[in-house]
């Protein structure tokens, strides 16, 4: 059984008078462990796609499962039991210093303080948002602030991450870190979908695929192929072969 899957999903929005067909009979499965990119120009349906797929944002018709469970019928309950999403835009720490805004959402699950405090430690540790624990959100850089939106979604330790343009407005030094990031992520065990506009963010993916006039293109099912390399990677290459 697949950890997420997305069964003919249709999704409308709607503008006064007219509609416009956002996703079309879109289907999609996610093992655990995968790394699955979809990449669509602006307007393209891909945020919705996440959110939907989050269980944020219910489809029109179609079904979205996450370790078996209907999630058109949770009513995103999975949010933070299972599945973490993370959007920079949506930022809620506002002026709490970070390591108190990681530990808010666990202690609303009645995880102890010294637990909290500890998880909160390690998923700032792992992310590499360390040295960011004192800080709050307005004073951070954009991949800063990335890797504490993971620390957030990470301390409550879910399946499945759903990210939302990772690369965005991040520095181009800073990228390819954030992607190798991400792929240690899955290495470990935790799927992860994300969306995105650039194509230098598909390095790294187990499957690439593509999302145009609400269709989605590429291979909707895991299989058995190679990952796409990071850049860093094929560059550390060229310098040994030199």
């Amino acid at each position: 059984m697949s950890l997420l899957s997305l069964d003919r999903i249709c999704r409308r929005h709607r503008q006064g008078p007219h509609e416009r067909i956002v996703l079309r009979e879109v289907s999609l499965e996610l093992d655990r462990g995968e790394l699955v990119t979809v990449w669509g120009q602006r307007l393209s349906g891909r945020s919705t796609l996440l959110r939907v797929a989050a269980g944020i944002e219910p489809p029109d018709s179609g079904v979205v499962r996450f370790e078996g469970h209907d999630l058109t019928r949770a009513a995103g309950d999975a949010l933070g039991s299972g599945i973490g999403y993370c959007h920079r835009s949506a930022r809620t720490v506002e002026a709490r210093a970070i390591l108190d805004a990681l530990m808010v959402s666990q202690l609303a699950r009645g995880i102890p303080p010294p637990t909290a405090r500890k998880r909160s430690w390690a998923a700032l540790e792992r992310t590499g948002a360390g040295d960011c624990v004192s800080s709050s959100s307005h004073e951070l850089d954009s991949a800063e602030a990335l890797r504490v939106t993971l620390a957030r979604a990470l301390v409550l330790e879910p399946s499945l991450l759903v990210i939302d343009e990772p690369t965005e407005g991040i520095d181009l030094l800073e990228r390819d870190p954030i992607l190798a990031l991400l792929r240690s992520l899955a290495d470990e065990g935790t799927a992860i979908l994300m969306a995105t506009g650039e194509s230098a963010a598909l390095s790294g993916s187990d499957r690439a695929l593509s999302l145009s006039g609400g269709e989605l293109r590429g291979g909707a099912v895991p299989e058995l192929a190679p990952v796409v390399p990071l850049r860093q990677h094929a560059q550390g290459n060229k310098q040994a072969s030199a």
